[in-house]
């Protein structure tokens, strides 16, 4: 089973930014997507951005034009980078990858606070 791990979250004031990392613990040959959801404090989580195996991006609307998702070229580490970033965006940000239809993977949450 393959296993995410995740780095980069923190303390960030308004209008700063950040950039997490994913790292999945072994090659994955081939996926459907990769990316982000993120957790409010007393909300549902939801989507932050996604990236497919073809390179495809797909965002939330709230983050559109201020976050952006990659992919190294091995494919096996995703990241996020955040900038402009706004208390709204306080989260535990969580790190996915589809591998099939059936399969899915979460990493463990990093924290992000953004707060002057």
């Amino acid at each position: 089973q393959v296993q995410l791990v995740e780095s980069g979250g923190g303390l960030v004031q308004p209008g700063g930014s950040l950039r997490l990392s994913c790292a999945a613990s072994r090659s994955i040959f081939s996926i459907i997507a990769m990316g982000w959801y993120r957790q409010p404090p007393g909300k549902e989580r939801e989507l932050v951005a996604t990236i497919s195996g073809g390179g495809y991006t797909n965002y939330g609307d709230s983050v559109k034009d201020r976050f952006t998702i990659s992919r190294d070229s091995a494919g096996n580490t995703v990241y996020l980078q955040m900038n402009n970033l706004k208390p709204e965006d306080t989260a535990v940000y969580y790190c996915t990858v589809q591998i099939t239809t059936l399969s899915r993977v979460w990493g463990q949450g990093t924290l992000v606070t953004v707060s002057s």
